[in-house]
């Protein structure tokens, strides 16, 4: 938010501030971090108090919704019901990479276990293929 303010520029706002409210700045600047401690005491409060009528510890970062939602109001089986097919896809996933990796070493040469037998050479690899060239705006137009 404040990323495109250099030193000249707080130094300038601070002036303007100054020139501004005068003698009321430091009163003003005392009474503003009062009222973001108090603010921050009242959250932290409410957040206890709601954790101990829940009857579990509750974090700040727990009352994001979906973390809310997630860890309190679903119990575990609905909680596995709604990751099981990422699941499954993530095992297949896992499964056909596998077979993928056996065929290229089946094809190259080399042992399931990983390498060739000591002493032995093998082929260099070869070069990567060239990728496939990118459409251009006509042809997607």
């Amino acid at each position: 938010m404040f990323s495109n303010l250099n030193w000249w520029n707080i130094a300038v706002l601070l002036l303007l501030a100054l020139f501004i409210f005068g003698d009321k700045l430091p009163q003003m600047v005392s009474d503003g971090l009062r009222m973001l401690r108090n603010l921050r005491r009242m959250a932290q409060n409410a957040t206890t108090d709601l954790g101990r009528e829940l009857g579990t510890d509750l974090r700040l970062e727990d009352m994001h919704p979906k973390a809310f939602v997630r860890k309190h109001l679903l119990s575990e089986a609905d909680q596995e019901e709604l990751t099981r097919p990422i699941k499954e896809v993530s095992d297949d996933l896992a499964r056909h990479t596998r077979g993928v990796g056996d065929e290229i070493r089946n094809a190259t040469g080399e042992e399931a276990g990983g390498g060739s037998e000591p002493g032995v050479r093998s082929a260099p690899p070869s070069p990567p293929a060239s990728p496939a060239p990118r459409p251009s705006y006509d042809d997607i137009t």
